[in-house]
């Protein structure tokens, strides 16, 4: 078994166009299903994980940015109500 990318050091570009690319490919394997000329049926299951790993790095990103833009507005706020005590 191939090994999977580590998606952690994959470009926040390189994250999006790897899940249109999968929701793409999953589309097609649906297709594929509903037509009754999928192959591999164990492929839609790797598809719909690898779009979950996608999504969960993703939101993984989104929730570390807000966090350090609340942790550097909650450090501006800070100095700047302490600077006016002195």
């Amino acid at each position: 078994m191939p090994k999977k990318p580590d998606l952690r050091e994959e470009s926040n570009s390189a994250l999006v166009t790897g899940l249109a690319e999968a929701k793409k490919e999953l589309f097609n394997l649906r297709f594929q299903a509903a037509t009754g000329q999928l192959e591999n049926n164990a492929r839609m299951g790797e598809v719909r994980r690898s779009i979950a790993r996608y999504n969960t790095e993703i939101r993984m990103r989104q929730i570390a940015a807000a966090e350090a833009l609340e942790a550097r507005l909650a450090g501006q706020s800070l100095s700047s109500s302490t600077a006016g005590e002195s």
